[in-house]
């Protein structure tokens, strides 16, 4: 499962997506369950279908900071920036790192493209470990603490699936 926080036309929400398979997932926004299933039919274009309805979407990157997207559909546009709570971990003082050894998992199925630790490295949190492609885009996923690499559990190359540990960290 993996949870992000949107924010769309001023108002924020909480999105927990659940891969159900290639190119399906379960939405969870403000607490109401919705079945999705959604296919790139192009670059950056998506049909999905939503509750029995079928949307044609484009999503790009928006020049207004690192986390935007512009995303069009039905004639409307509309500005979403999506925050990873990952990434907000290494940049927040009132976070508690978690501790004991932990378990870095695989938030989406995709292919490992870099190996970014090595074992036995020391590391701070927020900091890079693994990159993960998924759908033609590049998620490189963090640390959420600080410690020593004990084992890094992937190569490049490698496919891996949803939850699927990456690396350990003591």
């Amino acid at each position: 499962m993996m949870k992000l926080e949107v924010h769309l036309q001023g108002v924020k929400r909480t999105v927990e997506i659940e891969p159900l398979g290639p190119g399906s997932f379960r939405a969870q926004i403000a607490g109401h369950a919705n079945a999705a299933e959604a296919v790139e039919v192009g670059t950056d274009t998506y049909s999905i279908l939503l509750s029995g309805r079928a949307f044609d979407v484009r999503v790009s990157p928006d020049a207004h900071g690192e986390d935007n997207l512009l995303v069009r559909f039905g004639g409307s546009e509309f500005r979403v920036q999506v925050r990873d709570p990952r990434s907000w971990r290494g940049s927040r003082h009132d976070v508690l790192e978690a501790s004991g050894p932990q378990q870095v998992l695989a938030p989406m199925p995709g292919k490992v493209v870099r190996v970014l630790v090595a074992a036995g490295e020391e590391i701070e949190m927020g900091r890079g470990l693994v990159v993960v492609e998924a759908m033609k885009m590049q998620n490189e996923i963090r640390a959420p603490k600080s410690g020593r690499i004990e084992r890094v559990l992937v190569t490049e190359g490698q496919a891996v699936r949803t939850q699927e540990a990456l690396v350990i960290i003591a």
